[in-house]
C-alpha cells in the first residue's frame, strides 16, 4: 500500500500518474485514468480533478469519486470557502489538511459541512496553475485515515503539479489540425468518450457503463455531459441514435 513505500516506491508510481496526465492531456485517454493510477502512490477515500471555468465562476468535475453533495460543494462553493485563497496561492505546494489552522476549520463550511460528516481526517487540495500562470483547476484528495510523517507522497506531488494542469487545462487540448483523425470524424470526442457514446447504443444505465469500463458512475455522467455539449444533443436518446449512424457499437 502507498502509504507503507520508500520514497524510490512512490517516486515510481508518481512517474505512472504523470504519464496518466500527458496521457489525458494528448486526448489518448481520460482524466479518470490519472485517479485510477493516483492510488499506487498515495491511498484515498475520495479523489477528484475538477476544471476551473472562468466565464461560469465554478469548477467542473472531470473526473471523481466524491458523493454528490461533496462534488457539487467543490464546484459551485469551495471557492468562497475561506480555505480557498489560501490553498490558491501560486506558492504553495498543496493544503494538506492536517496543516489548516484549528480557527480555519471551524470557519470552513467545506469541512464542516462536507469532509467531516465523511470522516475524513486527512488529504490534500492541490490547485492548478498553467505555465502561463492561469489557475486551471484542482486536485482534491481525501482520506479516513491519517497519513504518515514525513510523507514522500507531498514532495511527489508537488512535482505533479504541471502535468496535472495540463491535463485539466482546456486550452492545453491540441488543436483540430493536430488530433486523431477518429476525433476529427467523431465529433472532437476523446476515445474514452467514445466508448461511453458506444455502451449508451445498448441502452445501458451509467452504473452499468461504469462497471463495464472501470470508472464511477460519476465519471460516466460526465463523460456523457461533454458527450452531449460537443455533439450538440439533447440527452442521451440522441447521443445512442447519433452513434447507431455512425455504426459505434460497444465492444463484446
Amino acid at each position: 500500500m502507498a502509504a507503507e513505500q520508500s520514497m524510490a516506491d512512490v517516486l515510481d508510481a508518481g512517474i505512472h500518474v504523470r504519464d496518466a496526465a500527458r496521457s489525458a492531456t494528448s486526448g489518448a485517454t481520460g482524466v479518470d485514468t490519472v485517479l485510477a493510477a493516483l492510488p499506487q502512490m498515495m491511498e484515498y477515500d475520495h479523489a477528484s480533478l475538477a476544471r476551473w471555468d472562468p466565464l461560469r465562476r465554478r469548477h467542473t468535475t472531470l473526473a471523481g469519486s466524491y458523493p454528490d453533495d461533496a462534488t457539487a460543494y467543490i464546484e459551485t462553493r469551495l471557492h468562497h470557502d475561506p480555505v480557498f485563497p489560501v490553498l490558491r496561492s501560486p506558492a504553495r505546494g498543496g493544503l494538506w489538511l492536517r496543516d489548516v489552522p484549528g480557527q480555519l476549520l471551524a470557519a470552513s463550511p467545506g469541512f464542516q459541512e462536507v469532509l467531516s460528516p465523511l470522516g475524513i481526517e486527512d488529504g490534500v487540495a492541490q490547485c492548478l496553475f498553467a505555465a502561463d500562470g492561469r489557475y486551471v483547476g484542482m486536485l482534491n484528495v481525501s482520506t479516513r485515515r491519517p497519513r504518515r510523517t514525513p510523507d514522500p507522497a507531498r514532495a511527489v506531488l508537488t512535482l505533479l503539479t504541471e502535468a496535472l494542469a495540463a491535463a485539466v487545462d482546456a486550452r492545453a487540448t491540441p488543436p483540430p489540425e493536430q488530433a486523431p483523425a477518429d476525433a476529427r470524424r467523431f465529433g472532437g470526442l476523446s476515445p474514452r468518450e467514445l466508448q461511453v457514446l458506444a455502451e449508451l447504443t445498448a441502452g445501458r444505465t451509467n452504473r452499468e457503463i461504469a462497471q463495464r469500463l472501470y470508472i464511477t458512475p460519476r465519471t460516466v455522467g460526465t463523460h456523457i455531459e461533454h458527450i452531449l455539449a460537443k455533439l450538440d444533443l439533447p440527452n442521451r436518446a440522441a447521443a445512442a441514435a447519433r452513434a447507431a449512424a455512425w455504426g459505434i457499437e460497444p465492444s463484446r
